[in-house]
């Protein structure tokens, strides 16, 4: 862990801090160790009211960082806050993001190709079929399945993604050391293995009720899409989709008879505009999935270049034509379609109509980090 990691796990403990005021703390102070050893006149002059700053003070009394912060590794339990160059880009770029994120397993960067199953606790034997189906051929075609570990629909689609071979990744409304359900604790310890177990509720917080709305921007945050399979009128896989489209992400529904309570939430999305989902490759075709198995052996085995580097920040988020492309970046047009070619089988950017090309946003920053301190020390 960086030596500044445990100022960031001690604003966690602080109850009313979110990203919002902290984001307010760092622009005051400058960096988070500074905003955390600030005199309380300081901080009241920065954003906090009088509560916030007792509850801050009594955490700063009370509880040793340092000790905190070894209790969390001893435990195996990574920590990522914005700081890290590690936290998920596609996460990072929602709004409010969480300042701090707790992993036990591992994030692979194969992670970009994410997508999101979430339904009822109270699943009929149609939702079971569907989400067993579903997750398994996702995971099979190389795409994370991640969900919130709950009985019903999200554990089957957890399970399916294992028994896939898959990767999985659970967001829990509590504490990493505190699994609920506790039923699923074989479960988390599998998932683990295959990909991670995440939250930004600090170790020893239960899963109290009103963290799971909170946790489900994050289910949605790190996915490419939603997924809902069977979900009543008030679900919470209903609050997950309402994030989704808040962040604009495609929502997919899974149509249900219109008499069963469960379908209920699942067919008014659809009503709403959501997808409706007939078949998994519904999901591979909406967002260009069909290639991941593809992009991921190009990518291992043609690491990128200077040359990528340049064109990847080149080609923006608007489709831009490759004789612009070539003027901009001054390199011969058969370089540029040649190289664009093999950037877009790699999945770094998507080809349009007309020959024009725009970036996909969601690689790792890492990476393309790489691409551009190695083009600046050339």
């Amino acid at each position: 862990m960086k030596s500044n990691t445990k100022y960031w796990i001690g604003f966690n403990l602080v109850k009313g801090i979110g990203p919002v005021r902290l984001e307010k703390l760092l622009q005051y102070f400058g960096d988070i160790q500074s905003a955390w050893e600030a005199r309380s006149y300081q901080l009241q002059a920065a954003c906090l009211n009088e509560t916030l700053l007792q509850r801050m003070i009594d955490i700063r009394n009370r509880v040793s960082l340092d000790v905190m912060e070894q209790e969390i590794f001893s435990q195996g339990i990574k920590v990522l806050t914005w700081d890290d160059p590690e936290y998920p880009d596609r996460l990072r770029q929602i709004t409010q993001s969480p300042f701090v994120l707790y992993i036990k397993g591992e994030i692979d960067t194969d992670d970009i190709w994410a997508v999101a199953i979430i339904g009822t606790r109270r699943y009929s034997a149609y939702g079971q079929q569907v989400a067993e189906n579903l997750s398994h051929t996702l995971a099979q075609n190389g795409i994370t399945i991640i969900s919130g570990l709950a009985r019903g629909i999200d554990g089957i689609a957890h399970k399916a993604a294992l028994a896939a071979g898959g990767r999985t990744i659970a967001v829990l409304g509590s504490g990493l050391d505190t699994i609920y359900p506790p039923e699923h604790r074989d479960l988390a310890n599998e998932i683990t293995k295959q990909g991670a177990l995440i939250g930004d509720y600090p170790l020893g917080t239960p899963p109290d009720g009103s963290n799971f709305p909170p946790r489900n921007r994050i289910i949605s945050g790190l996915s490419k899409c939603i997924i809902v399979i069977e979900a009543g009128e008030k679900s919470g896989a209903l609050i997950t989709a309402t994030y989704a489209a808040e962040q604009g992400k495609e929502v997919f529904s899974v149509p249900g008879k219109v008499t069963a309570p469960m379908s209920k939430g699942t067919n008014l999305l659809i009503k709403q505009g959501a997808h409706p989902l007939l078949d998994p490759q519904d999901v591979l075709d909406m967002l260009n999935m069909t290639l991941v198995a593809e992009q991921r052996i190009v990518r291992k085995a043609l690491p990128g270049d200077s040359k990528e580097a340049v064109l990847y920040q080149t080609v923006g988020d608007e489709p831009l034509h490759v004789d612009e492309i070539s003027s901009l970046v001054d390199l011969p047009i058969e370089e540029v379609t040649s190289t664009l070619a093999l950037m877009e089988l790699k999945g770094m950017v998507r080809k349009t109509f007309g020959m024009k090309y725009m970036a996909i946003q969601e690689l790792s920053a890492r990476y393309y980090g790489k691409l551009n301190q190695d083009r600046e020390g050339k």
